[in-house]
């Protein structure tokens, strides 16, 4: 890297094994809507996806930081990914295994699902000469399931691209909830320049405590910082400069952990033409001049009030549902390493229990449900909504509604058991992709385009949007 860079990175290798032969990195991410939602940034140009991931303490505390990571398949060793690890030139054993587990997480590359990838490919005839099909049987998913099951109620009664809208505001609040931890330690030398010097007016202290009389502490602090933001008692472009690091953990200082490190130092400015960064700075400028934090964990949303996050982020009733499932996870009522162990070996017995744990949570009703199951490897139910309906009427010529969509989807893909749903959704990837383009080729500007009124035929109606939850 060049010198006047002032970016430090480290590279790993995520070794593909059984996945390498058909392995493609874009048509593994570009393959549900799920990567379109932040904090995923997938350049087009450069083919790499970027987003933070969070990581473990070296010293085993309980809490965890965020470091932003790009991953590639370079073209000379496509038997391996690459992942660019910003803001640091080393990391862990801990740290890297936690790393490649989350990326192997969203790829699907584990054997449980190599296997079914292999098995849908056999059984829908895909040969060698199908390589140029969008949809080629593995879908993205997110590094941890609680960010599929948030996402998944984000997909409810909604337009996509509100759904899209929501996902960021989650992300911009995220990054505000960092700069909270280190806007209340304000007693700190280094942090002195976040609180003003003047104390506020008793009737600015009193219209303070009204507004915020229903937050928690956490959401307190983030009012008042946004409140000092909007006065100009805050320097934005400092809290930006350091919101990525803020909450970093510390680094191992061994380089001989990193199998490739390179540093830089006394620059302000990023250049695309620079191929150091593979095509990094357009992600990197996403998330750093952006706004856009990492995905909220459980402990982060379980502080907020319902209220509150409703508003900030626009979720309506879903902030209810999503503040009640963190809580629930903090505090144990809700285990999410065992439904990710249960969920290994898919079997119909596990997919049974599963379904019955995700029924009694609030929110999660059929169509949630199946989504977040299929976020987790079981492919035989076919989450159905008026996309659903359309899509048979379209292409299957069904006249289908809310009452047989059910049925009619067994009956068209049933042959494909226990893989309805890749079956069916390589039909809708296909489509969307002769209505809108390659989806890995798509800016990510054009995403909210892909809407029903975008999709009808000409001269069709388009049922309204079907409640679902």
């Amino acid at each position: 890297m060049a010198s006047d860079r002032p970016w430090q990175w480290c590279e790993l290798e995520l070794l593909l094994g059984i996945s390498a032969e058909a392995f493609q990195l874009e048509k593994a991410v570009c393959s549900h809507g799920l990567f379109m939602m932040a904090p995923n940034y997938w350049d087009p140009l450069s083919n790499t996806l970027t987003r933070p991931l969070r990581l473990p303490f070296s010293d085993h505390r309980s809490s965890s930081g965020s470091v932003i990571v790009t991953i590639s398949q370079p073209s000379h060793r496509p038997s391996s990914l690459t992942l660019r690890v910003h803001g640091t030139c080393s990391v862990s054993p801990q740290q890297q295994h936690a790393l490649l587990a989350q990326v192997s997480r969203m790829l699907r590359l584990s054997e449980t699902e190599e296997k079914a990838v292999r098995e849908f490919r056999n059984m829908h005839n895909y040969g060698d000469d199908d390589q140029n099909k969008s949809f080629t049987g593995r879908v993205f998913r997110s590094p941890t399931l609680f960010e599929d099951m948030v996402k998944c109620i984000l997909l409810c009664n909604c337009q996509w691209s509100r759904t899209l809208s929501m996902a960021q505001a989650l992300c911009e609040l995220q990054l505000e909830l960092q700069n909270v931890s280190s806007f209340s330690s304000s007693q700190k030398v280094e942090n002195e320049n976040f609180i003003p010097r003047t104390p506020a007016t008793k009737e600015s202290r009193k219209k303070h405590r009204s507004r915020t009389s229903g937050l928690s502490s956490k959401g307190k602090l983030l009012k008042k910082k946004l409140e000092l933001e909007a006065e100009g008692n805050l320097q934005e472009d400092h809290v930006l400069a350091t919101s990525l690091n803020s909450n970093l953990p510390p680094i191992d200082t061994d380089e001989n952990l990193c199998q490739h490190c390179k540093a830089c130092e006394n620059s302000k400015e990023l250049s695309a033409d620079d191929e150091s960064f593979c095509g990094f700075s357009n992600g990197r400028g996403y998330f750093a001049m952006g706004g856009i934090g990492n995905f909220p964990s459980p402990e982060e949303l379980a502080s907020l009030d319902e209220s509150f996050l409703a508003k900030r982020c626009k979720l309506g009733y879903r902030a209810g549902r999503i503040v009640k499932l963190a809580r629930a996870i903090i505090e144990g009522r809700i285990q999410l390493g065992l439904f990710e162990e249960l969920s290994k070996d898919a079997s119909l017995l596990s997919y049974n229990q599963l379904a019955g744990h995700l029924k009694e949570i609030e929110g999660f009703g059929p169509f949630t449900r199946s989504n977040v199951l299929m976020c987790m490897g079981y492919y035989h139910v076919i989450p159905t909504d008026s996309e659903t309906i359309r899509h048979l009427k379209q292409v299957h010529s069904r006249k289908s509604t809310t009452q047989t969509v059910q049925r009619d989807v067994e009956e068209i893909y049933g042959k494909y058991e226990p893989y309805q749903f890749l079956a069916y959704w390589s039909e809708i990837w296909d489509f969307y992709g002769r209505r809108f383009g390659k989806m890995n080729e798509m800016s990510c500007s054009d995403y909210k385009l892909i809407t029903a009124s975008n999709m009808k035929n000409k001269g069709g109606g388009e049922r309204k949007r079907k409640q679902a939850s």
